[in-house]
């Protein structure tokens, strides 16, 4: 017999069950602790005589607002002008490039109709007629470059 086929001999390790430990409950006795203050309580009388009673709420005093550094004008012109000299850059670049993009589409206009009006020219000078009218030289008469049958 060869190696893998060999008989093999399955060993069960024992099952060990594990149960879970209880929680121990604390020993330290639960005491009840008073508000360090009691809020007081204001009724209030509204006009049309409607009593509302409730616990007084301090008011949130929002943090003071710290004072902005004051910025001088000449500083804020120089951002400015600084801003609006990069806008004409860059509006001056674009400008400049679709006026190259323009230019060469003109020129790839103009060589294509040369092409195509040439490639015209050419068929009908070098081209045969198919299809055109058959004359009968014999019969024809010529007069000052007008041809007539």
């Amino acid at each position: 017999m060869l190696p893998e086929h060999t008989p093999r001999t399955v060993v069960q390790a024992p099952v060990v069950v594990r149960q879970p430990a209880p929680i121990q409950p604390v020993a330290a006795p639960v005491v009840a602790v008073q508000p360090g203050h009691i809020p007081t309580v204001q009724t209030i009388v509204l006009p049309d005589g409607r009593a509302v009673t409730g616990y007084a709420i301090n008011p949130v005093h929002p943090e003071p607002v710290v004072a902005k550094p004051v910025v001088s004008r000449a500083a804020v012109n120089v951002a400015l002008g600084g801003v609006g000299f990069l806008a004409v850059c860059g509006g001056l670049l674009m400008l400049t490039t679709f006026i190259a993009v323009l230019a060469a589409l003109v020129q790839q206009l103009i060589i294509l109709a040369a092409v195509v009006f040439g490639g015209w020219i050419a068929l009908q000078v070098l081209g045969t007629s198919r299809g055109g009218t058959t004359v009968n030289i014999r019969k024809a008469v010529f007069k000052r470059n007008s041809f007539r049958a």
